[in-house]
């Protein structure tokens, strides 16, 4: 397998010092996110491009675009606006997440949705990376439904899915899209207190031997059907945020990872 990098892992990182981080891991390919202020909305894009390619990293995606499936107000002109970016920046793909607010979106919609942005990403050689949630509240929770939509969108050649394992055991999902799916989120729950219906992004840490996600079994799930894509660390918890030495920790991970596999 090969991993990836999240810069959610380091968040108070600036993104330079996170490509290099990156790089220090083994890692060459690397996802930026929006919703950082030291990255998109700071740095001009060329600017980015220049910096990853003075790391050695490949940018995998900007995550991510939402709420893709309510395709009204402001989404159109921001979905441009990151597509134009993206393109910019050097990145692959952009992640694609759904309305996750306890409204319900109608299959038809999330068809239109995909239907609309399909030229705005082909126009830019990009890939659509859709990633249903799997919270009790998400409009989108799980990959066959998405499946669905693309191919009711005509999107084969534009969309593939990410397979978050966090996501995934959340909606209780059993089956597996390897051949659909281009990327995948790793994270791991560890408090044995939190039901599986109330977890959250803040219970998101590093997958260690205290994973209550079934991490190992969906990895080795999708290696054996031939998944050869990355897998990009995505720990949203405060905890891992404030670890003093971000490194040694997702190294840790990383052996406790190879080592159960």
């Amino acid at each position: 397998m090969r991993f990836a990098m999240n810069h959610i892992t380091a968040p108070k990182q600036s993104l330079t010092d996170f490509f290099a981080m990156a790089r220090a891991l083994g890692a060459t390919e690397v996802e930026i996110r929006n919703d950082l202020p030291d990255v998109v909305g700071a740095w001009d894009p060329s600017a980015v491009k220049d910096a990853a390619a003075a790391a050695g990293v490949t940018i995998l995606s900007i995550n991510a675009l939402y709420p893709f499936n309510v395709w009204s107000g402001d989404l159109p002109a921001r979905a441009l606006a990151m597509a134009d970016y993206a393109a910019a920046c050097g990145a692959k793909a952009l992640v694609m997440c759904p309305l996750n607010d306890g409204t319900p979106v109608a299959f038809d919609d999330l068809v239109a949705a995909l239907a609309a942005m399909t030229p705005i990403l082909r126009d830019r050689g990009l890939t659509g990376l859709v990633e249903p949630l799997g919270f009790p509240v998400s409009s989108l929770r799980t990959k066959a439904e998405a499946v669905r939509a693309i191919q009711a969108a005509g999107g084969e050649d534009t969309y593939r899915l990410v397979h978050d394992t966090f996501h995934h055991h959340l909606a209780g999902e059993a089956a597996f899209f390897p051949d659909w799916t281009s990327l995948v989120h790793i994270s791991g729950v560890a408090d044995p207190d939190v039901s599986v219906a109330a977890m959250l992004d803040p219970h998101r840490v590093l997958v260690d031997a205290a994973d209550r996600l079934e991490n190992i079994a969906q990895i080795r799930t999708l290696l054996a059907a031939g998944f050869d894509g990355p897998f990009s660390f995505e720990p949203f918890a405060p905890a891992v945020h404030d670890m003093p030495d971000s490194r040694a920790a997702v190294q840790d991970s990383m052996d406790f990872i190879r080592a159960a596999l």
